[in-house]
């Protein structure tokens, strides 16, 4: 039985519980108005009692549970399992662009407000912490402080959160994961090492911790509720995921990978997190490469398995961008010159492999679209507004509705997309 499944059950009883304690006192009540009718025949009960004309679930948004006061109208099983929470929706269909911390602390935020406000954007997924693992605000966060981590790239977080309320802008709050140079030199022995002890790290040297590692979750997890407690709507894992390359394939990772999987170690890690932040009513999203779609090594190497993800998250977000994937995939000489069948085909394969999952326990896919040219691609083209608009077209033809788009400098142009 998964972790999700068990707590289900352990909500399922407890309401069971609670329903034949109410029942008891139901009937209790009962007998006492029957004693109470046969002493006092001039006393009537019920016609225009507050009691029988009490909406179900008044006063407790969000839920049927049967309470004081109400008359049940449903099967007793229907109660009990309406009771259960289901998947934490988005209140809106996200159409956003990502901004990093430093662009949201600074003066130039006023040109993309005024983009979201002049445009079809409703949505900014910001980072709370960031590629290096700082957080850009001072989160009074213990394990945050012991190390330092806190920077003041967003002087004041509580006033930009109201700006971007008053602009009716939906927040998400970007969350690094597993590539943390932060914590790896701070918690040396959560640091992702090879026997011999070279580090992990990526291209550019930041260094990895271990996705294992139970206390790289709970910190994780820690940021990410300070990050809800101080307004965001949703909260985004990115680098959720397993680093790539053979130093990488060489590391120890302390554990027996071959009975404890790298699919396991992520979608653990996010089970977890999503309990504990629906707890919350936060919504949980996931950046995913948009390569493991229809790719069992992909799957593999990164740890991230797309139909067990849209089980356990309320929001998968695949890269599908076509600079990201390598000539003649889809039958496309070079996918980053055709953007609209790369996006299309990407988004076909996501469809195809969520089937399996029954609609009501199903993720919402809402993709990363491409809003850079990627100059490092042979044959590439520029991507302008027609580029960004004929993905988004490709992403509603694939029977979806919602996207980001992504760009590192946070250079966004109206051009290809549509005016508010």
């Amino acid at each position: 039985m998964s972790y999700r499944e068990r707590v289900r059950r352990k909500r399922r009883i407890a309401v069971t519980v609670a329903f034949a304690v109410l029942l008891l006192a139901v009937v209790f009540c009962g007998l006492w108005i029957g004693v109470r009718l046969s002493r006092d025949s001039e006393e009537t009960w019920g016609e225009t009692s507050d009691l029988e004309h009490q909406p179900m679930g008044e006063g407790t948004e969000g839920e049927n549970l049967p309470g004081e006061g109400v008359v049940l109208q449903e099967p007793v099983n229907d109660v009990i399992e309406s009771a259960i929470p289901s998947r934490v929706r988005p209140r809106i269909q996200v159409k956003g662009i990502y901004v990093t911390g430093r662009m949201a602390g600074s003066a130039g935020l006023q040109n993309l407000l005024e983009l979201v406000d002049n445009t079809e954007l409703n949505t900014m997924v910001i980072d709370v912490k960031d590629d290096e693992g700082r957080i850009t605000y001072e989160m009074n966060l213990d394990s945050v402080l012991q190390m330092g981590a806190g920077t003041r790239y967003i002087a004041d977080m509580e006033g930009l959160m109201e700006e971007l309320k008053d602009h009716d802008i939906y927040t998400i709050a970007r969350v690094v994961c597993f590539k943390d140079p932060l914590l790896a030199q701070n918690r040396p022995e959560l640091a992702l090492k090879t026997p011999a002890g070279v580090p992990v790290t990526d291209a550019n040297g930041l260094a990895w911790v271990n996705p294992y590692r139970e206390e790289v979750w709970e910190y994780l997890v820690e940021v990410a509720k300070e990050a809800a407690a101080v307004g965001f709507d949703e909260i985004q894992f990115d680098y959720v995921r397993f680093p790539i390359g053979s130093v990488a394939d060489a590391a120890d990772y302390g554990v027996d990978t071959q009975s404890y999987t790298r699919q396991q170690a992520i979608t653990g890690f996010l089970t977890y997190a999503w309990s504990e932040l629906s707890e919350v009513g936060v919504p949980v999203a996931a950046d995913v490469f948009g390569t493991i779609i229809g790719s069992d090594t992909d799957k593999r190497v990164t740890g991230q398995d797309y139909a067990g993800l849209g089980e356990i998250i309320d929001v998968l977000c695949p890269m599908v961008y076509p600079s990201h994937y390598g000539n003649n995939v889809f039958g496309l000489d070079v996918p980053d010159a055709h953007p609209y069948e790369t996006v299309r085909a990407a988004l076909t394969g996501s469809a195809e492999e969520l089937a399996v999952v029954p609609e009501e326990d199903r993720a919402l896919v809402r993709p990363w679209l491409q809003a850079f040219t990627a100059t490092w691609v042979d044959g590439h083209i520029s991507y302008d507004g027609p580029q960004i608009r004929q993905q988004i077209q490709a992403v509603y033809d694939a029977g979806y509705e919602e996207w980001i788009l992504w760009n590192a400098t946070n250079r966004y142009s109206e051009d290809g997309l549509e005016p508010d």
